[in-house]
């Protein structure tokens, strides 16, 4: 469809592959997760949805991921950030929506610390976050490793599992671990200065409920809702996902036209 070709660009030497669609305000943001595309299942959702009813949406694939280029092995959350902020920098105008699924939500909160350093806070009008996995490295993966799994990192500098998702393994890096690190945003508060929405499934196996109610500790001082969907996984990719998914972007939506009016 036209307004949602391929295009891309160059962050830092490697090219990054973008879709995006012109339309009305605010636009969506989709930030997708660890080893995921912008051609998932919620994200094609959204972009037909918002293609319905006229609204710019923006996604691109990180480096290493989709049709980007770029190695994998070489990513980390600095660098996926940086990417990030690139493109909504040079595609994006007016508000938008930070739809962050999954790592993708840790970027977007990311992102929006260094937006309002830089004095662009007010370009994010609200956040929607997927089975959010802040810290995931720190907070979920850290304190689950074995001491054979530690002494990979620290020894070939990658570690590879079984991915219930791919025929692929998963690969997480030290490099990784180390910028997690420096990337942590759930060791203080989050000023969003924004609506927050958070969906989480009660049966996701890679990051449990329990997460997702720690971050809302951390984001006190700020419209926050969190619901939480009983059966749900961590995909979040089943029709009832999406439409509930649509439903709340739709919500969100009409709270950023309210406080730009």
């Amino acid at each position: 469809m036209s307004g949602s070709e391929l295009r891309q660009i160059e962050v830092d030497g490697t090219r990054i592959a973008v879709r995006h669609r012109t339309g009305g305000s605010p636009g969506l943001v989709w930030l997708g997760g660890y080893r995921s595309d912008m051609c998932g299942t919620k994200a094609l959702a959204l972009d037909e949805w918002a293609a319905s009813k006229q609204l710019a949406m923006t996604r691109h694939d990180y480096s290493g991921h989709g049709e980007s280029g770029g190695a994998f092995e070489d990513g980390t959350i600095s660098r996926w950030l940086d990417e990030s902020l690139v493109v909504f920098r040079e595609f994006t105008s007016g508000p938008q929506i930070l739809v962050g699924s999954s790592m993708g939500a840790w970027v977007a909160l990311r992102m929006i610390q260094e937006l309002h350093k830089a004095g662009e806070g007010d370009r994010v009008g609200a956040l929607l976050l997927l089975a959010p996995a802040p810290d995931f490295t720190f907070e979920l993966m850290e304190p689950q490793l074995s001491d054979a799994q530690r002494e990979m990192l620290q020894e070939e500098g990658v570690l590879r599992e079984p991915s219930e998702y791919s025929d692929e393994p998963n690969i997480y890096t030290r490099a990784l671990f180390e910028d997690g690190a420096k990337n942590r945003v759930l060791d203080g508060i989050i000023d969003t200065h924004c609506p927050v929405h958070i969906l989480q499934g009660m049966q996701d196996p890679d990051v449990p409920y329990a997460h997702a109610m720690k971050l809302v500790e951390h984001l006190p001082a700020d419209d926050v809702t969190l619901s939480l969907i009983r059966d749900g996984d961590h995909r979040l990719s089943r029709p009832q996902d999406i439409e509930m998914i649509l439903r709340v972007t739709e919500g969100l939506i009409e709270q950023v036209q309210k406080r730009v009016a």
